[in-house]
């Protein structure tokens, strides 16, 4: 599996770790991500800062990687490349996914909560 996945507070990150998510690889990255998110928290946040290309598979297997969640799970994408973001604007996926700058802006509204 070339994902790697940690708990913050009640969500799960998911670290792709590969620098390609493209047709070569796209099957497989949607089996280990159903197999990581499986059971998980209500939040997955996938971060893809070491992805620097996506094609249409890449791109499908992620938007598949959003329906084989359960129903009350939601994904959200950080730190995208600039390619991949392209990608994303692009296709218009941008209004389907919450995108955060990096893995630690998708948490700045809950670290200020438990702060207070």
């Amino acid at each position: 599996m070339q994902l790697e996945t940690i708990q913050r507070n009640d969500a799960l990150i998911v670290t792709a770790l590969m620098d390609r998510i493209d047709a070569a690889i796209a099957i497989q990255f949607k089996d280990d991500m159903r197999e990581a998110c499986n059971d998980g928290p209500k939040r997955v946040v996938l971060d893809l800062a070491r992805v620097n290309f996506i094609d249409s598979s890449g791109l499908g297997a992620i938007v598949a990687t959003m329906k084989l969640l359960a129903p009350d799970q939601k994904l959200e994408l950080s730190a995208l490349s600039e390619n991949v973001d392209k990608v994303f604007r692009l296709t218009r996926m941008d209004s389907v996914f919450a995108i955060h700058p990096n893995t630690d802006a998708a948490f700045d509204d809950i670290d200020i909560a438990h702060a207070s």
